[in-house]
């Protein structure tokens, strides 16, 4: 069902904690599942030079989360802005259909991240960056077609 990979950024997760004084803090989660997701980030110039995360979920969403955190360490603002739920997913090698809703909640905790970044920082935003960019969909941390469909078990 997961990939070697997968497996193991949840048995051996990158990236845990939280930046001590972080520079941005993003924070997501969806009530079907009860998965939750915190990515904080401490900001050098354009780069992001450190990145944390704290996640309460199921297996995929602790590694969504962990390679969120691989993907946009030591990008610059625009790149890490950039990432995708499908980034992820393929860094990953794959996940099941019912567990993409992870990869959205891990790349959304990125962006809203990146988002107070942005505005406690005024004119730090590149120029490439759109607020579409920053966008935080909950409409896709639904689980398959259904409301009541077991997500994250397991």
């Amino acid at each position: 069902m997961y990939s070697e990979k997968v497996k193991d950024h949840f048995a051996n997760p990158r990236n845990v904690g939280e930046v001590e004084n972080p520079d941005g803090i993003g924070k997501v989660g969806n009530p079907t599942c009860g998965d939750i997701m915190e990515i904080t980030i401490k900001v050098n110039g354009k780069i992001i030079d450190d990145i944390k995360f704290r996640t309460f979920g199921c297996g995929a969403a602790v590694a969504t989360s962990s390679m969120t955190t691989e993907l946009a360490k030591g990008k610059t603002l625009s790149e890490a802005a950039h990432i995708t739920k499908m980034d992820v997913a393929n860094a990953l090698d794959g996940l099941p259909p019912i567990k993409m809703h992870c990869s959205n909640l891990a790349v959304d905790a990125l962006k809203d991240a990146l988002s107070n970044y942005f505005e406690s920082h005024p004119g730090t935003r590149p120029d490439d960056i759109t607020d579409d960019d920053l966008k935080v969909d909950t409409s896709t941390h639904e689980h398959g077609d259904t409301e009541d469909a077991p997500a994250c078990e397991a």
